[in-house]
């Protein structure tokens, strides 16, 4: 109990805190809670009028600083937030390029002034990565402030774009600020949620573009995951922004338990809090989970536990838990509701069936009702025809029994529900890629990992202790949840102690992405000129990073040449100039690599002619891979587009294309068979009469006897005399020549090492403006920009182009490329610079011959000659077009049913209902572009138009709510 006195000086305190901040105290009732200490530092910073950076923990309430942030722009002015107020109309759609990416209005008025002798109203921007994050924002800001106060400004919906408080994606933003859109007047704060995301490398320049072009009155709030360089990233802020203050939380306002689940058993991960800091994993789990590896190992199948099964006779083999075990371990220990990542969109969607065959149901009844009442008025938009495509019946059923998947596969809308029902409690479990960890509010009591492995585009990678901090993250929720709890899956390749790490390790380094490119430069250069352009990208966070890493570079080359010289003692030999012997070896090296290459080049190019003389029915052999064996050609190779890619059945049944990859040798018709005209490769009856054909030959009876090919005797006359030279020389005698070259070998890769990063410390310094000199070199060349640094009308155009191959959709509008094609045509011709394969080997559907295949064959040309033209001047190449979605959205475009389109998007299988709508509306959204591009003909601008109409329809034409 405290005494009198401290109660008065308490007050006293609580008083003079009242009036140093007094729209802190204003705010804070309102939220129903009382603030952190870190909020509160962060809040305060903001009134006094400074910039912050405030890096915290997923969940910790970074978005409380954010929401400060929109009172005191409201606050300005009016003493207070204006009341609620009735909803704000909806701006359609097609308004969206006049709020973020018109011009100015005639006489606007700069940036953050009025018309003279008026009040300016005071407006505060809340920019998010995504979209699915700026609609959630939306919803909370209209919940708090009404929606005649609060705006959404995203690629697919524009509402009250005029308002005070405007929530939008920093796309949009980065738009304005190069369109000088009179949206930004009277502009005073702007939240950046999720900062991190500067260092997505597709993405992450738009955050540094509008950080650097705010103007200076504006003030910036920017929040962050914890980043382990928060005081650099800081530093670059007071640079550019000025005042910024940095407010760092590493503390969760929901303690977190790390778990491991080994076979049936959970264990603890630390023993105590103590352990946790140590990174000391928990004694009896590491001796389960060793006596489980030791049982592996020795093949003892007589004690099989829990999590063993047998595999062929072979003794025991470890298999996981089940899907359906895990869920109701955890709904028995209390810990649902739970997401469980799966890095599978395939294994979300399989994890769910499993759970659903082993009968499992986590809900009552009314609670099956409550969901199914909320999905029907939700999907009321969807077509019914289309609902059995899209697996309605089968994802209603997993969501009535409290399971679901959530990936970018799904349908837009599927995973809005998803997400709606896991807020408010109606589904337990949760199957997610980690995509879900993007920002998106789904907290749960349990975050379940079943790999600590991922695939990244391009390989598989183990888990960074980032992503692993930013997915276990999700569990624990605030104000309903005591503690929260993440569970690690073990198997064999998974060591406790690593998880201990990953777990002990809660900081990641923010790495900036920023590099120029052309839309970027002809901005810059046509709204403040070439100088200061340079100027700006010097004042970059990338260039700051670069510019202080040099020093660490620096000494690790000097460590390095002493290391090389060291080297050199041991390189020394007696008999005569080792170094002289090793270059020899070397130079045999390289020739004997050289032509190897040269032969591999005559290999291909001959299995390339090959494949472009095969014929329907031809019989050939495929020679190694998966498909190895006999095939039948149902349609020839020709297509118009790169290698010939023919269309073949194999001896098992399998129909897909082939490429000049999966033949070391030229393709040899080795007999004829007749195919049945308007033969159906989908269809299963139709394969096995085909496939039995085939195997009717008698072919595969003398398989291995062809495709020896003899290597050619004669000797290459340089290789011949290099080795001479070799065996001549004095060290080729001596008895340590091997340890000499060893010794060579490291000082050779260490100096290669060398060379490299003294390129990097020469480059690093005004690395940026060097590389931006080059864009302007490349767009003054192709007309973009004038000599004297003027944009053209061609450069205006560009100006307005917002998409990652922008150049190479320039200079299509301004050839014509496009000029001839009707509706469906066009979306087909533009889907291949938006669209990117999953995975490299995705297989790619031909187009109907006419005017199509020739503006995608003018496209792929034209990018081939900006390709060389980049590569000439030591810049990155603009990403080579992909056919892979053409197919699909010309069908659509024409009007055919969702069945048909996504059977059409993989031979191998359909495509998901998710990835067409995404890519759907990334061609919806470069169309709308062409529509009002300056540089683009009435026709080509009408046609675009045309084809956003037709592409609207069915499940595209719904537009997501929250």
């Amino acid at each position: 109990m405290s005494s009198p006195a401290e109660r008065y000086a308490a007050a006293r305190r609580r008083a003079a805190q009242a009036s140093a901040y007094p729209a802190l105290e204003e705010f804070v009732p309102e939220l129903g809670f009382d603030l952190d200490e870190f909020q509160r530092e962060a809040c305060e910073a903001l009134e006094r009028g400074s910039g912050v950076l405030v890096c915290a923990p997923t969940g910790a309430g970074k978005t409380v600083v954010g929401e400060f942030a929109v009172h005191l722009a409201l606050r300005a002015g009016t003493g207070r937030p204006p009341a609620a107020g009735p909803a704000a109309p909806v701006v359609p759609p097609s308004a969206v390029g006049k709020l973020t990416g018109g011009e100015a209005a005639p006489g606007a008025a700069p940036v953050g002034q009025g018309p003279p002798g008026q009040p300016v109203p005071r407006k505060c921007f809340y920019t998010t990565p995504i979209k699915a994050l700026s609609n959630q924002k939306y919803h909370d800001l209209v919940d708090r402030y009404g929606a005649e106060r609060v705006g959404l400004l995203t690629g697919d919906n524009a509402i009250n774009g005029d308002a005070p408080v405007v929530v939008m994606t920093t796309e949009v933003l980065r738009n304005m600020l190069y369109a000088g859109s009179s949206t930004l007047e009277g502009l005073a704060y702007v939240v950046m949620d999720e900062v991190h995301y500067l260092a997505d490398r597709f993405r992450g320049a738009v955050w540094e573009e509008v950080i650097i072009h705010l103007p200076d009155s504006v003030t910036l709030v920017s929040l962050s995951a914890t980043v382990s360089n928060a005081e650099e990233f800081a530093d670059w802020l007071v640079t550019v922004r000025g005042e910024t203050e940095v407010v760092v939380s590493e503390h969760r306002p929901v303690p977190l338990w790390q778990h491991m689940l080994v076979g049936r058993r959970m264990f603890d991960l630390f023993h105590d809090a103590d352990a946790a800091r140590k990174h000391d994993v928990h004694p009896e789990l590491l001796r389960y989970s060793r006596e489980q590896m030791r049982r592996l190992e020795m093949g003892d199948g007589r004690t099989h536990g829990p999590g063993w099964g047998r595999s062929g006779g072979r003794g025991p083999r470890w298999r996981g838990p089940l899907r359906s075990e895990v869920v109701e371990r955890l709904d028995r220990e209390g810990l649902l509701p739970a997401i469980l990542f799966i890095f599978s969109r395939a294994g979300c969607d399989a994890a769910v069936q499993q759970c659903l065959a082993a009968g499992l149901r986590l809900t009552t009844p009314d609670e099956r009702a409550e969901i199914r009442q909320v999905v029907e008025e939700r999907i009321t938009a969807i077509p019914g025809e289309d609902l059995s495509v899209l697996g309605y019946w089968e994802w209603l059923d997993g969501l009535e029994r409290g399971l679901a998947a959530h990936h970018a596969g799904m349908l837009p809308a599927f995973k809005e529900v998803v997400e709606e029902l896991f807020v408010r409690g109606l589904v337990k479990a949760v199957f997610a890629t980690e995509t879900l960890a993007l920002g998106i509010n789904m907290p749960a009591r349990c975050v379940v990992l079943e790999r600590l492995v991922k695939f990244n585009g391009e390989a598989h990678v183990e888990l960074t202790p980032g992503e692993y901090t930013q997915l276990t993250g999700r569990a624990g929720r605030r104000g309903i949840d005591i503690e929260g709890h993440a569970v690690v899956v073990w198997s064999p390749e998974v060591d406790p102690r690593h998880v201990a790490g990953l777990a002990s390790t809660r900081t990641y380094p923010l790495r900036s992405s920023f590099r120029p490119s052309y839309n970027m430069a002809v901005n810059l250069v046509g709204s403040v000129g070439a100088a200061p352009a340079r100027a700006l990208l010097e004042s970059s966070f990338a260039q700051f990073q670069a510019d202080r890493s040099v020093v660490g570079l620096a000494r690790q080359v000097q460590r390095n040449v002493e290391t090389m010289d060291a080297y050199g003692v041991e390189v020394q030999c007696e008999h005569g100039d080792f170094d002289e012997y090793f270059a020899l070896r070397m130079a045999i090296g390289e020739r004997e690599r050289a032509l190897a290459r040269q032969g591999q080049n005559q290999r291909k190019a001959a299995a390339v002619a090959s494949l472009e003389r095969l014929r329907v029915g031809d019989v050939i052999r495929i020679p190694s891979g998966r498909r190895a064996g006999l095939a039948v050609v149902l349609e020839p190779g020709t297509g118009g587009f790169g290698e010939p890619r023919p269309l073949v059945l194999t001896q098992d049944r399998w129909a897909g294309r082939v490429t000049v990859g999966d033949f070391t040798a030229p393709a040899e018709v080795l007999a004829r068979v007749r195919v049945p005209k308007h033969f159906n490769h989908r269809s299963p009856a139709a394969r096995r009469d085909l496939a039995a054909a085939v195997s009717g030959t008698g072919l595969d009876r003398h398989a291995g006897r062809r495709g020896g090919r003899s290597r050619a005797s004669g000797e290459d006359h340089q290789l011949t005399q290099l080795r001479a030279q070799l065996r001549r020389h004095p060290c080729h005698a001596c008895e340590e020549r091997e340890e000499h070259a060893r010794w060579a070998e490291r000082r050779r890769r260490l100096q290669g090492d060398t060379d490299e990063l003294r390129q990097r410390v020469a480059g690093r310094t005004g690395s940026l403006a060097r590389t931006f000199d080059r864009v302007v070199g490349m767009l003054t060349a192709r007309g973009y920009l004038t000599p004297e640094g003027e944009m053209t009308d061609a450069g205006r155009m560009l100006a307005r182009i917002w998409t990652e191959a922008d150049l190479l959709v320039a200079e299509c509008l301004r050839r014509g490329v496009w000029e001839d094609l009707d509706p469906a045509e066009l979306a087909a011709a533009v889907s291949v610079v938006v669209y990117e394969a999953r995975r490299d080997f995705d297989e790619r559907a031909a187009l109907p011959r006419g005017a199509v295949t020739d503006a995608v064959d003018a496209t792929l040309k034209m990018w081939a000659e900006l390709e060389a033209d980049e590569v000439a001047r030591g810049l990155e190449a603009t990403r080579d077009p992909d056919l892979g979605f053409a197919w699909p959205i010309y069908r659509w475009a024409r009007g055919e049913a969702l069945a048909k389109v996504l059977a059409s998007g993989n031979l191998e299988g359909e495509m998901p209902a998710g990835d067409f709508v995404r890519w759907a509306r990334q061609v919806v959204d470069l169309l709308g572009q062409l529509s009002t591009a300056g540089g683009a003909s009435a026709r080509v601008r009408s046609t675009a138009r045309q084809a956003i109409t037709a592409i609207n329809r069915g499940i595209l034409g719904y537009l997501p709510t929250g």
